[in-house]
């Protein structure tokens, strides 16, 4: 078998209700992450692409979060209803999907629009 030429990465982590900060799913199971893995076999991109749940990426305010690898694009605030234009666009085409990409300066920012200070622990 060939190696996959991208890795898609599809934020599954849930927190207790009342967290400091938001989850990507209420139930750790992603209806988001099977919606990514159908289409892309729809797209008979199984041999290509290869659709994986992941823990928390730490993009929590962005969520749900999904990054495609090799290309490190972060996509946040996804709904099922994004998959066949991320399918289509990005994974088809080439072409990510910019209305759903996060900003460069909000990912791994200690700061934000997106996400409040982190209250140092002293």
């Amino acid at each position: 078998m060939a190696k996959f030429e991208r890795h898609v990465f599809v934020c599954t982590n849930s927190r207790e209700p009342g967290s400091a900060r938001p989850s990507c799913t209420t139930d750790g199971k992603s209806q988001l992450h099977t919606a990514l893995k159908d289409a892309v076999r729809a797209a008979d991109l199984g041999n290509s692409v290869r659709v994986n749940k992941a823990g928390c990426l730490d993009q929590c305010e962005h969520g749900p979060t999904v990054v495609v690898y090799p290309e490190a694009v972060w996509y946040g605030g996804v709904a099922i209803e994004d998959v066949p234009e991320i399918v289509t666009g990005h994974l088809l085409s080439g072409r990510p999907v910019e209305r759903l990409t996060i900003a460069d300066d909000c990912l791994n920012a200690a700061v934000c629009p997106h996400r409040p200070a982190l209250v140092s622990r002293g």
